[in-house]
């Protein structure tokens, strides 16, 4: 069994050059086990960095100050007291310039982790309620934590205070994601077998239980749009939900197990989804057609076979900001950047027990928690897009598949903004 086909080279890809790495102290000695890092995440506005370092502690980081001492110092572990004087060096000026590393301790394992920022402008979903506990204003930064007992905790980011206990799920938050329109609907994924809609705009009321899943829902991820939710979990399951009428769409039939890890693309043409069928599936929401295939082991396993390759298991997707890149990563102790129409790499990265992955806002770094709690990080292939990709990126933003089907130009043109070129 080999990692690539064997038309390629495996010594004349690129390898992703290291940026650094924060590195998780050490387990206390009578624990045996919740050290991982289970997620990542980088704030909208590129501000903050944030991982679940393991024993109910997340490291919340500014993020331009530890970037730049990796630049300054190599890939040299950033601790505490380096991240903390660039901090106060950088504290002139408004409360987003007083940028401060912050420890939390969650009360409980934390599997997953997601930023939310408040436009003013947009409503709460619960029309009727006059008095707000909470007002978020528009330089207000969240992080919500997904929790091993079922509870999702609500963190101001610049001050580290607990805002929000929201309890209602039964078992552990498996993945969590903020609306990217501002309104503050957080939509939490558990191994209770259910989607939750929350609205933090209205003190964290539960708007909507989403019902489906037969198993446990591992992640899910939002449309650029709004209008969508994609969510996986065991069982092969991958489903598309309405996110106005709060109703199932469709289910993506393909995979030939658990799936793990879904991401749109930042147009929302596109969604990546990742499986322990040793597979990450390029799909297009809109209609449902597989489009791309990313296989991590080769020959591919067959479908009766797909379950047992669990050296080749994928934990993890992530589509770039420019539209044109995905990162995955597997239990071969590799990182992988595939481009979109390409499919084998065009680079990777060494990495021992991954776990979770995320690019950063500009989308030029790439993070990556492995089982011990740490993080590491790589540059991203970088390539200037082209004027057509751009246009279809514009076009698709605004466009569904089924509208731009309609559209009285070339076949040729047509595959393109379709991405089946």
């Amino acid at each position: 069994m080999a990692s690539f086909p064997p038309r390629v080279n495996e010594k004349e890809i690129v390898r992703s050059r290291t940026i650094g790495e924060l590195l998780a102290p050490a387990a206390p000695f009578d624990k045996k086990c919740g050290g991982e890092n289970w997620t990542v995440a980088f704030a909208p506005d590129g501000s903050y960095f944030a991982w679940s370092q393991g024993y109910r502690i997340v490291k919340l980081v500014p993020w331009s100050q530890c970037l730049k001492n990796f630049l300054l110092h190599g890939s040299k572990n950033v601790t505490n007291s380096s991240c903390l004087k660039l901090a106060r060096q950088n504290s002139n000026g408004g409360q987003k310039n007083k940028l401060r590393e912050h420890i939390i301790d969650c009360g409980d394992i934390v599997w997953s982790l997601a930023f939310g920022s408040s436009v003013p402008e947009k409503q709460s979903r619960c029309v009727n309620i006059e008095w707000h506990r909470f007002r978020f204003g528009q330089d207000q930064l969240l992080l919500a934590t997904g929790l091993n007992n079922g509870r999702i905790k609500i963190w101001d980011v610049y001050t580290g205070k607990l805002l929000l206990n929201l309890v209602d799920h039964i078992e552990v938050v498996r993945d969590l994601t903020f609306a990217p329109d501002g309104s503050l609907l957080l939509v939490s994924a558990s191994r209770d077998k259910t989607l939750r809609v929350w609205d933090l705009k209205d003190d964290g009321n539960m708007v909507k239980v989403l019902r489906g899943h037969q198993n446990w829902v591992y992640s899910c991820a939002f449309s650029p749009d709004c209008s969508m939710l994609c969510s996986v979990g065991a069982s092969k399951a991958v489903f598309l939900w309405n996110m106005d009428k709060y109703t199932m769409i469709r289910r993506l039939e393909g995979h030939h197990h658990d799936v793990v890890a879904c991401d749109f693309s930042p147009d929302g043409a596109l969604l990546a989804t990742a499986s322990y069928d040793t597979r990450v599936y390029v799909w297009d929401p809109h209609n449902g057609d597989l489009l791309l295939e990313f296989g991590h082991l080769f020959p591919p396993p067959t479908p009766i076979f797909a379950g047992g390759a669990n050296d080749r298991w994928v934990r993890a997707v992530s589509f770039s900001h420019d539209g044109l890149h995905v990162a995955s990563l597997a239990d071969d102790k590799m990182v992988r950047f595939w481009r979109i129409g390409e499919d084998c790499p065009v680079q990777v990265a060494p990495l021992s027990n991954g776990l979770c992955c995320a690019f950063s806002t500009d989308g030029s770094v790439l993070a990556a928690g492995t089982h011990d709690g740490s993080v590491y990080f790589w540059a991203t292939p970088r390539q200037v897009p082209s004027l057509q990709h751009l246009c279809r990126m514009s076009i698709r933003r605004v466009m569904p598949t089924q509208e731009v089907q309609k559209l009285p130009v070339p076949s040729k043109m047509l595959e393109f903004l379709s991405y089946r070129d």
